[in-house]
C-alpha cells in the first residue's frame, strides 16, 4: 500500500461511524465472509488456510470477516491452539466475529464464561450477521 492510500485510508476510517463498514479495509472491492460453525481442527485451519488464500490473492482489495457461531466459537477463545494463527491473520486486516449467544449459552451451561482472544469481535448473533453482511455484499463461504 502507497503512502497516499494509507492516508487516505486512515481519514475515511477516522470518518467512518463504528459498525458502518465490516473488515478492516474500506475500499474493498471484493467482500467475503467466511462461516465457522463446526469446533474440529480440520475445519477451523480450513478457514483460516480459506482466508489466508484469499489475503494473497487480493492484498489490497479485500475485507474479510470470519463469523464464529455454534461449536466454532472454540476458534476464538483465548486458549485456542489456533490463537497464533488468528492474531496474524487479524495483524494482515482480517476480522474475527464471535457469537455472543453462543458465548452466553456456554455461560449458562458450564457457569463459566470462556476467556475470548482480544481480536475477537462480539456480535448479538452469528447467524444475523452473516446475514447483514451478505446483504452488504459479502460473498458467504462455509468451507
Amino acid at each position: 500500500m502507497d503512502r497516499r492510500s494509507a492516508i487516505f485510508g486512515s481519514v475515511a476510517l477516522a470518518l467512518t461511524p463504528v459498525g458502518a463498514w465490516a473488515g478492516k479495509n474500506p475500499f474493498a472491492t471484493h467482500k467475503l465472509v467466511l462461516q465457522l460453525s463446526d469446533a474440529t481442527p480440520a475445519k477451523q485451519k480450513e478457514v483460516l488456510n480459506n482466508a489466508n488464500a484469499v489475503l494473497k490473492a487480493y492484498p489490497d482489495t479485500v475485507s474479510i470477516v470470519v463469523v464464529a457461531f455454534g461449536p466454532g466459537v472454540s476458534l476464538l477463545f483465548a486458549d485456542s491452539p489456533l490463537r497464533v494463527r488468528v492474531n496474524s491473520l487479524a495483524a494482515q486486516g482480517v476480522q474475527f466475529d464471535v457469537c455472543m449467544n453462543t458465548i452466553n449459552t456456554i455461560t449458562r451451561k458450564t457457569g463459566k464464561t470462556p476467556a475470548l482472544n482480544p481480536v475477537a469481535k462480539k456480535v448479538p448473533f452469528g447467524v444475523v450477521r452473516l446475514m447483514q453482511l451478505v446483504k452488504r455484499g459479502y460473498i458467504l463461504v462455509r468451507p
